[in-house]
């Protein structure tokens, strides 16, 4: 079972929420996809037991083979590479690392070499097992450590908790893919729900199951709510607003740390995430 925790903009408690149903769990992987400012390890206070560079391969063009044909520079979809009377220039920020270039050079004059753009940590926490990507600053593309770090991370054989990226561009969607269930949190405010439409239509371009949690209850108004009842969108949790969560969020206290009960309810909200995914498989199998 994999659930990706998401939400439409920042600030809503997305990480305290998937560090919070981690936790209930007790035996869980989360994976923190938040690779450009990770932080369920403020949560989790895991101890750390691996670290592992993730690295990509980047052109690198010999000048004395080259005879400057543009082979290279026409292959690439991104303008990585560009070819000069009498040089080839070569942009990192852009490489997708596909390696077409080396494979259509008709010299033989470009070779791949490898560029560190991150690391993954392994860290345990009594039955939480938490994977954690950091894209290195200056890096401009932060999917490729997301990609490597869900990839560790899927060896396991327990419940895996993605914690998604703010907002709905590329980092997200490459969080989403492969999920069984996309819990969405959002705030009862118009920029929540703005922000909830666009995940929620992400969520249904790529496929996945999702459902709704409403943190910070008390502060906005019913629209969010109705928006829910429109889509026929389950709301799973409600999270008041309330200055005991702040303060205990301030001191990396998850929901069940501050109020015991939590545990249950987020239990709760996986057993009802567990009979959707199962529901909707048999459905897939039955043709129904």
């Amino acid at each position: 079972m994999k659930i990706a925790v998401a939400s439409g903009k920042g600030g809503t408690g997305k990480t305290l929420v998937a560090t919070s149903l981690a936790l209930a769990l007790e035996r869980a992987v989360l994976v923190d996809c938040d690779v450009e400012e990770p932080n369920a390890q403020l949560l989790v206070n895991p101890e750390w037991k691996e670290t592992k560079a993730v690295e990509l391969l980047y052109p690198e063009v010999d000048l004395a083979k080259c005879t400057f044909c543009r082979e290279c520079q026409r292959v690439c979809r991104f303008g990585a590479i560009v070819v000069l009377l009498d040089k080839v220039m070569t942009f990192y920020e852009l490489c997708h690392s596909c390696g077409g270039c080396a494979l259509v050079c008709p010299m033989k004059a470009i070779k791949e070499v490898k560029k560190k753009v991150g690391e993954i940590r392994a860290g345990k926490r009594d039955g939480i097992v938490l994977y954690e990507g950091r894209l290195d600053i200056g890096q401009p593309m932060p999917s490729p450590v997301i990609k490597e770090v869900k990839r560790k991370a899927s060896r396991e054989q327990i419940p895996i908790i993605l914690d998604a990226p703010p907002g709905n561009s590329c980092p997200v969607i490459h969080t989403l893919k492969g999920a069984d269930f996309a819990l969405l949190v959002t705030e009862p405010t118009p920029f929540g729900l703005n922000d909830l439409k666009l995940a929620v239509g992400v969520a249904r371009q790529l496929g996945i199951l999702c459902g709704i949690i409403i943190n910070r209850v008390g502060i906005g108004d019913d629209r969010v709510h109705n928006y829910c009842q429109e889509q026929g969108l389950e709301i799973l949790l409600e999270i008041p607003e309330d200055r005991k969560i702040a303060e205990g969020y301030s001191r990396g206290l998850t929901l069940s740390e501050v109020y015991p009960e939590y545990k249950e309810r987020f239990l709760e909200v996986y057993q009802k995430i567990v009979q959707k995914v199962e529901r909707n498989v048999s459905q897939a199998v039955s043709g129904n």
